[in-house]
């Protein structure tokens, strides 16, 4: 069930009892055991049905879900995991597809202990991103975190995953879903199109590629005889089959190839996806990804929720609440993160870390 405003509130006001802020960004391998409380055991409910978990990978009827994992943020996919099995109905009915860097600096065996001492029943695999794939595409964008090579690695899913997935959720590591994942996996992608996301037809499209662009016809031309409109790429339903069949890593890698040459945007991994695809997505509803929580892409800014229900919170841009829960700075919707943080805080004391805390009004 999606959260009511009420609901919010509730959580922002228990978790400031119950969750004392602090985070991990970087750790040691024999660190690795005692990062993260192990998560409580969330069982099907009686109507789910009963599958093989030998053949989950495979079976179209699981809710596949794709992420990148990577040391820097592995405290934002594990509350996001939380989050994911917490609401959901048939729980053990979803699969994780990890994504990890050939480069980072944590393995993925490691990553794999982590992940199963937190959540020992999840069904998950990890996978590796190699960053040669993107090394000579990837231009400098606004803010560094934006150039890092695993944030392109949504574009390779369908080359990464098992050509039996014919369809996956992608969710950024700084979200976290409140309603049940059966709902957004439930959506159909009408006619011929791959991706399914919330737009944002209100949102200034222009602004997101450089006058070079737009000044020159066989650029904007893309663009001819479609409305198109601003979706965010952290959280998309994808039909990998489709996606195989329009060859579209190629198409966007085709563009990233432009942009290093003519400079059209400057925003990272997001315009080749509105290039491809823009006025092309399947519209889901808003309440699917409550974006723009971590404030602007320059500036740690706090925002407001926008009005309506909500069903997945995005924490979008610089801020991530880990991080401003540790320095004592937290915006107000930070603690609607809280409740899922299954981060270990040896030595801690929860009353005191509340001490010298700032926030905005929820």
């Amino acid at each position: 069930m999606f959260l009511s405003r009420f609901v919010l509130a509730f959580i922002f006001l228990s978790s400031l009892l119950l969750f004392p802020a602090n985070s991990i960004r970087l750790f040691k391998a024999e660190d690795e055991s005692d990062l993260f409380m192990e998560a409580p055991v969330y069982q099907n409910g009686p109507h789910c049905p009963v599958l093989g978990k030998d053949t989950l990978i495979c079976d179209s009827s699981v809710v596949h879900i794709a992420m990148t994992i990577d040391p820097e943020y592995l405290r934002g996919t594990i509350a996001a995991i939380h989050s994911v099995v917490k609401h959901g109905s048939c729980p053990q009915n979803v699969f994780f597809h990890f994504i990890a860097s050939d480069s980072s600096s944590v393995v993925p065996t490691q990553l794999t202990r982590i992940v199963k001492s937190v959540f020992p029943s999840l069904s998950f695999k990890v996978y590796v991103f190699q960053k040669k794939l993107v090394r000579d595409l990837v231009s400098s964008s606004i803010r560094q975190a934006l150039d890092n090579p695993l944030n392109y690695a949504r574009i390779y899913l369908a080359d990464l995953l098992e050509t039996c997935i014919q369809k996956v959720i992608y969710l950024d590591s700084d979200t976290i879903v409140v309603d049940n994942i059966q709902k957004l996996w439930n959506i159909n992608l009408t006619g011929s199109r791959t991706i399914g996301a919330p737009e944002y037809c209100n949102a200034n499209f222009d602004k997101y590629f450089t006058s070079d662009f737009w000044s020159n016809p066989r650029f904007s031309k893309v663009f001819e005889g479609k409305r198109a409109c601003y979706f965010n790429t952290g959280v998309m339903v994808m039909d990998l089959g489709r996606w195989r069949q329009g060859d579209y890593t190629r198409e966007i890698e085709k563009w990233m190839r432009v942009q290093k040459d003519k400079r059209i945007y400057e925003l990272g991994s997001l315009p080749p996806f509105l290039l491809v695809f823009g006025g092309d997505i399947e519209a889901i509803d808003h309440r699917w990804n409550q974006h723009g929580l971590g404030g602007d892409n320059l500036v740690n800014s706090c925002r407001t929720l926008h009005p309506g229900p909500i069903s997945l919170l995005h924490w979008s841009g610089k801020g991530k609440p880990w991080v401003r829960l540790d320095a004592k700075r937290p915006c107000s919707v930070d603690f609607l993160w809280a409740p899922y943080d299954l981060y270990k805080f040896h030595g801690y004391s929860r009353h005191r870390q509340l001490d010298g805390f700032r926030f905005d009004s929820l």
